[in-house]
């Protein structure tokens, strides 16, 4: 899956601007869908299979935009300042390369520091695209910019920007393609800006009206020195949330996912996340209500230029929700 987890990774895509890699994402379903569709906010809807006998209609959600950057000013030296799309970090961005979505690239750095024991806040942060002016500046105030940082072939383990949330692309992309029979019908759903609240999630539930919600994301590890008490590390097999500040997974969907991934001996965690959402939460809010869970895949250093996670739990992932989607549950 390496091949695909790259090309996914580094094609540039932040919150609102997800057409290239929504195009990619495209390219690799297309073979393997019955129907597709793009709604009204960009999402990309892929149905595979009808529901039969004691079947359900089951929303299986990953989203495909990345955090960002935006131009909000350029000064009298072509400096640009900058907002966040999402989740940025100051200390994660000093020193690191953009690449805006008209192929410019630049460096983010900071205003003279004076207190080296405090860190700069985001509005002390400029970007650099090598303008000697205003006028000679190649992007333009509102223009967006992602990371700029290859993809990292470390053997069992790989780091790159967006693994937020194109690992998940790939393990539905493989979960699509390795589904061969099954009594549900499955909308593989690679939502929009989820990274600014769960936006595509929201539309794209209402549309689906699923029976049951399945999130695919990532979640903070806890095995680095002095990391957070997480009781989740790479390497231990996918995990199934519990518990998150957006959701109270369903609970029959919980035992659902535990039974499975013992039956078919997958190695798996239990999540208990402290801080963050995924697109479930959205999903379970839709309507009248959608039992949702998320499965989600430990991952080191979120949400900067360098995220990390373990191939063997991507691998049983795949085979995980490959299984799920296989099977059926009563609820």
């Amino acid at each position: 899956m390496k091949d695909l987890i790259k090309k996914l990774v580094e094609t540039p895509g932040p919150s609102g601007y997800e057409e290239q890699i929504r195009a990619l994402i495209r390219s690799e379903v297309a073979p393997f869908a019955d129907e597709i569709q793009v709604d009204a906010m960009g999402s990309l809807i892929v149905r595979k299979g009808c529901k039969t006998g004691a079947g359900k209609r089951i929303m299986i959600a990953g989203h495909m935009d990345e955090i960002g950057v935006m131009v909000t000013h350029i000064d009298d030296n072509g400096f640009l300042r900058f907002t966040s799309i999402g989740g940025v970090f100051p200390h994660t961005c000093i020193g690191s390369r953009v690449l805006f979505m008209n192929g410019v690239k630049g460096v983010i750095y900071t205003e003279t520091i004076t207190d080296y024991k405090s860190m700069p806040s985001l509005d002390k942060l400029y970007i650099d695209v090598g303008a000697s002016s205003r006028e000679k500046c190649p992007v333009s105030v509102g223009d967006s910019a992602v990371f700029d940082r290859p993809f990292l072939d470390m053997g069992d383990r790989i780091a790159s920007k967006a693994l937020d949330d194109r690992i998940a692309a790939a393990i539905m992309i493989e979960s699509l393609k390795q589904v061969k029979d099954t009594p549900n019908e499955l909308f593989f759903v690679f939502t929009v800006q989820e990274e600014v609240g769960l936006r595509g999630a929201t539309t794209a539930a209402y549309h689906v009206d699923p029976e049951i919600g399945i999130a695919v994301d990532v979640c903070d590890s806890g095995d680095t020195p002095k990391g957070e008490k997480v009781a989740v590390s790479l390497g231990k097999g996918p995990t199934v949330k519990i518990f998150d500040p957006y959701i109270v997974s369903d609970k029959r969907l919980i035992e659902w996912m535990i039974e499975t991934a013992e039956k078919h001996s997958i190695p798996y965690q239990r999540e208990v996340l402290i801080e963050g959402g995924t697109d479930a939460a959205a999903i379970q809010l839709t309507r009248a209500g959608v039992p949702a869970i998320c499965m989600s895949i430990a991952t080191r250093y979120i949400h900067t230029p360098s995220e990390m996670v373990d191939m063997h739990d991507v691998e049983n992932a795949v085979k995980l929700l490959t299984a799920l989607l296989s099977s059926t549950t009563e609820l």
